[in-house]
């Protein structure tokens, strides 16, 4: 139980730190999290919880083929709110738009025949 607080705290503190560097320089902000911090992360814990290499090349596998349709959300979002939309409303509707994507991308995956591990 240790372990999982461990990776839950050390994992939140880069969160706020960039969300912290953000309010300074939303630039370096943006290129500390274009960097694939929570996908690192989740390697690391992966690998060290389970010491399975497969699961590692799954995953990060998967990590690029879900890479694209998540555009959308970084699409959608500064749309809306150059629209002057309420960025509550903006989140969401960027949420859903994301997700429909997401399904989409996902039946156009399986009618290619591209298999994904669910």
């Amino acid at each position: 139980m240790t372990y999982f607080f461990v990776k839950t705290i050390f994992t939140a503190l880069i969160i706020v730190i960039v969300s912290e560097i953000a309010k300074k320089s939303t630039f370096l902000g943006a290129l500390i999290i274009s960097v694939p911090l929570t996908s690192l992360l989740a390697f690391i814990w992966l690998y060290f919880d389970t010491k399975d290499y497969e699961k590692v090349i799954d995953l990060s596998y998967n990590t690029i083929l879900l890479t694209i349709p998540s555009f959308a959300f970084f699409i959608i979002l500064p749309i809306l709110l150059k629209l002057k939309q309420n960025f509550t409303i903006s989140i969401f509707f960027s949420i859903l738009g994301t997700c429909a994507i997401y399904l989409l991308y996902m039946y156009i995956l399986k009618k290619i025949g591209i298999n994904y591990n669910v």
